[in-house]
């Protein structure tokens, strides 16, 4: 499921790339093909992109996960994906809590890791770039529609099957570790990266079988990412 996942963002990545462009082509009659290519690496037309690959992908990818196993979807522990109730409300406020703190924690260890280096990710450069409405689009989905196919993928499934192998413990670090290494691609290949994101995985594995629901992942995930853009919208602001 992971790897169709990545594969199906590629695959719609092609679609709506093709797709921006005959539009442009509509648009403006007799544009060269220099005009459409510089059209569609404009930052506005990126966070397009960005945003329908990313809806579509999550879409097929969850309608799948639940077309094929619709008996583990409202599951609320493993091998169940957690698409249930926590198991008190306070998981909730919990949730928040973590997401909001492990930006400022994982923060700190890749700054010590990365001894003053730069840390850039294509999502928060994109967003930057573009204009207010744009970023708004990316933002949302960043922080909604991401978090919720990757806690499907991380915390459902891959934590559900890993535990059906190991011990809990062992379970949430291969998940954790796994979670990280898939975000490398956007991370520039900066492996200083990597200990921040795993510990942010454990973090959001340790909530779903807590909590005995997926949702509270899915909240503290949300709230990571839109800690982390609105540090970057700040940054625009005020820049150093």
């Amino acid at each position: 499921m992971i790897v169709l996942y990545f594969a199906l963002q590629v695959a719609f990545g092609i679609l709506v790339s093709l797709l921006l462009g005959f539009v442009y082509g509509i648009a403006h009659p007799g544009a060269a093909t220099n005009d459409v290519q510089l059209a569609m690496v404009d930052a506005n037309a990126k966070c397009v992109l960005v945003v329908l690959v990313l809806v579509g992908a999550a879409a097929v990818t969850l309608w799948l996960a639940h077309r094929l196993w619709p008996r583990l979807w409202p599951q609320a522990q493993p091998p169940g994906f957690g698409f249930a109730v926590p198991s008190s409300a306070a998981w909730c406020a919990i949730a928040v809590a973590v997401g909001l703190m492990m930006p400022l924690v994982g923060g700190k260890l890749t700054e010590l890791l990365a001894h003053g280096h730069a840390v850039p990710q294509d999502v928060k450069e994109l967003g930057g770039d573009a204009g207010f409405l744009f970023r708004g689009a990316l933002t949302l989905a960043v922080i909604s529609i991401g978090p919720a196919v990757e806690e499907l993928l991380f915390r459902g499934a891959l934590l559900s099957a890993l535990l059906r192998r190991l011990r809990v413990g062992w379970a949430i670090w291969a998940s954790a570790a796994l979670f990280a290494l898939v975000h490398l691609p956007d991370l520039h290949w900066l492996w200083y990266a990597l200990p921040n994101l795993a510990l942010l995985g454990a973090a959001l594995a340790w909530l779903r079988l807590r909590s005995g629901s997926l949702w509270p992942a899915v909240i503290a995930h949300g709230c990571n990412n839109l800690l982390a853009m609105a540090a970057l919208f700040a940054s625009l602001h005020h820049p150093v």
